[in-house]
């Protein structure tokens, strides 16, 4: 459903399923994160020791880890999109909702720990482009085409 657009009650209303997406995908991120730091840091002891007796399961546990992370993430990512919502950034989790106003689409933008979706910028704005929502936004009705 890439081209579908949104009311901001319909995207309010799909917030509490997003948001559990969004932090799954987000933990698995940070999982992936830590294993490929801990795996560096490994790595860098091999070569300074030139060799070094290594724990393989524990290693072989940690990436069997990772691989799972990488499908959860990579899984709620995509029951995101197919929502028709965008996933702007996993770091500080922002999603977009596309929204028809006045017959432009703006992008109702909301982030991770907001109870709302209180803000909306334009599809070339961006993060940096967010404004509060007014009574245009509020008051824009689904068009059926």
């Amino acid at each position: 459903m890439p081209n579908r657009t949104f009311t901001l009650q319909e995207a309010q209303g799909l917030l509490p399923i997003l948001e559990s997406l969004l932090r799954t995908a987000i933990d698995g991120k940070k999982l992936i994160e830590e294993v490929d730091a801990e795996m560096q840091e490994v790595a860098h002891r091999v070569f300074l020791n030139g060799g070094t007796l290594l724990n393989i399961i524990h290693l072989a546990r940690r990436k069997a880890q990772r691989e799972k992370a990488i499908q959860r993430a990579k899984d709620a990512v995509a029951e995101i999109h197919a929502t028709g919502v965008q996933v702007k950034d996993l770091d500080i989790g922002l999603l977009d909702f596309p929204c028809i106003v006045d017959r432009e689409t703006v992008l109702l933008c909301w982030k991770l720990g907001e109870k709302k979706i209180t803000h909306w910028h334009g599809t070339t704005e961006g993060f940096a482009g967010r404004k509060p929502i007014d009574e245009r936004i509020a008051k824009a009705e689904k068009k059926s085409k």
